[in-house]
């Protein structure tokens, strides 16, 4: 396992908080505890490779008489709910002004929300995405695949440019039941193809969390003196003054979060902002804490 991936604060704190479904989403169940029968009158969804601590009941003989390898048959309501891990490794990602770029700081929000989810005995399934998906983990309620995940996290390099319209949409079609989506991401996007992927995960009923993952000199612009900026998604190279473009900047960038807030009011996703200068306990643990108490209203 990557213990780098895994902040022991974010973790201490967001294992102690948790985290439910806002919505009635399919499988959730109220309460603490799963039901015992697992694998009984419910519908089976698909089979995954067997690890150690899985429940040997639901090992499948017939697969493992062809293949001659263990895997496990999973169940549509194994699981209170299920949570898909969106993660965007496009090459704007690799961008940082201090210690962590988005992408590794994206990484580890991710690798924090999983252990939390299967901590609780509940699925997660992680989707790491750029043009297009380019690589999926189902899901799994094993807190024992947390290693694997945090394997797959760890290597995922960014590059390439971004279509998350295009990720999503085959996100949604990986997430055949209701639950929770999280999109992890600096948005840097056709924001048409956003908001089509919010408002097709709306529909399907899901609960849809977005993190917009900003690093703080994109969100104050604090350059002086002559810089050379460039795309990091594609050739663009242009020289400025800082000074003379810095209101603008700022203009069209506050825009642009405020574009995306109200698309995320529209589609009724929880917008929040993951600037990577500020803690990523006070970030992870922050929200939490804001949907527990958002789940105890009346």
């Amino acid at each position: 396992m990557n213990p780098e991936l895994l902040d022991p604060d974010a973790v201490s704190r967001g294992d102690a908080l948790g985290i439910m479904a806002r919505k009635i989403v399919e499988g959730y169940r109220v309460g603490d505890h799963r039901s015992p029968y697992h694998g009984f009158a419910i519908e089976f969804a698909h089979h995954r490779e067997y690890s150690p601590g899985d429940d040997i009941r639901h090992l499948d003989w017939k697969v493992f008489g062809r293949s001659e390898k263990y895997y496990i048959r999973q169940y549509e309501q194994d699981t209170n709910f299920v949570t898909h891990l969106v993660v965007d490794g496009s090459a704007s990602m690799n961008y940082g002004s201090g210690k962590l770029t988005k992408l590794h700081y994206a990484k580890i929000l991710a690798a924090c929300f999983a252990h939390v989810i299967l901590l609780q005995r509940d699925a997660v399934a992680l989707a790491l995405v750029g043009e297009e998906i380019q690589e999926y983990l189902p899901r799994t309620d094993n807190l024992q695949r947390i290693q694997h995940l945090m394997e797959r996290l760890s290597v995922f390099q960014g590059k390439g440019g971004t279509r998350l319209g295009t990720a999503l949409q085959q996100v949604s079609r990986e997430a055949r039941r209701r639950g929770i989506i999280i999109i992890i991401s600096d948005l840097f996007d056709d924001e048409h193809g956003l908001a089509s992927g919010l408002e097709r995960f709306a529909f399907s009923g899901n609960e849809v969390i977005v993190f917009h993952t900003l690093d703080s000199h994109e969100l104050t612009f604090p350059f002086d003196g002559t810089w050379e900026f460039r795309n990091l998604e594609g050739p663009d190279r242009v020289k400025i003054s800082p000074d003379d473009f810095r209101k603008s900047y700022l203009r069209n960038f506050e825009a642009f979060q405020s574009r995306v807030r109200r698309m995320c009011e529209k589609f009724q996703a929880h917008y929040v902002l993951a600037d990577t200068s500020k803690s990523l306990a006070e970030t992870f643990s922050g929200y939490l804490a804001f949907r527990q108490r958002a789940n105890h209203q009346p």
